[in-house]
């Protein structure tokens, strides 16, 4: 809840122009659909996922297949709408009207898919959603994007790795 929590209020209380929200109460709406659809399935599946694949001290084989599962299930719905699947209109963003607008629909989402890897999915995984993947590398190219998650934030695959191999002691104790 903090995160989508904090992203409305940064909207409300600093973002007057709506830069990354909107004025227009139906594309409000779908950026709070995109929002809470990301922050009530996306972030705590995947979250499980990776903390039952890469962290847990004991493998638990049923729990790593059901939240890979629904992580992919979940790839999948923002792959159907960034494609147009339904409506022939492909996005360049989750929210707004036409190819979209960044917003904080995809500010919420966008760090939980880029860490894919980390998480332990595979590059043929990632090749279904192609849209999605594309859409990673959109948002990954702008200005403020690029400064925020320069080389000394960046994800370090091998400290996922190095977890999954029982080398990171405590760290969930």
């Amino acid at each position: 809840m903090e995160t989508s929590a904090e992203l409305l209020y940064l909207l409300d209380t600093y973002d007057k122009d709506r830069v990354f929200g909107f004025t227009d109460a139906l594309e409000t709406s779908q950026c709070l659909q995109w929002l809470f659809f990301w922050h009530g399935s996306g972030a705590p599946y995947q979250g499980q996922f990776n903390f039952f694949n890469i962290f847990a001290k004991e493998k638990v084989d049923y729990a790593i297949v059901r939240f890979k599962s629904f992580t992919l299930h979940n790839f999948s719905v923002l792959e159907s709408h960034l494609s147009g699947k339904f409506t022939s209109q492909p996005r360049e963003y989750l929210a707004g009207r036409g190819r979209g607008k960044y917003s904080i629909a995809d500010i919420a989402t966008w760090p939980w898919v880029k860490g894919w890897k980390f998480a332990g999915f595979s590059e043929e995984e990632m090749g279904e959603f192609p849209c999605l993947m594309e859409w990673l590398e959109r948002i990954a190219g702008r200005e403020a994007v690029r400064r925020g998650i320069g080389e000394k934030y960046e994800t370090n695959v091998e400290v996922g790795n190095q977890a999954g191999k029982g080398e990171l002691k405590g760290i969930f104790e």
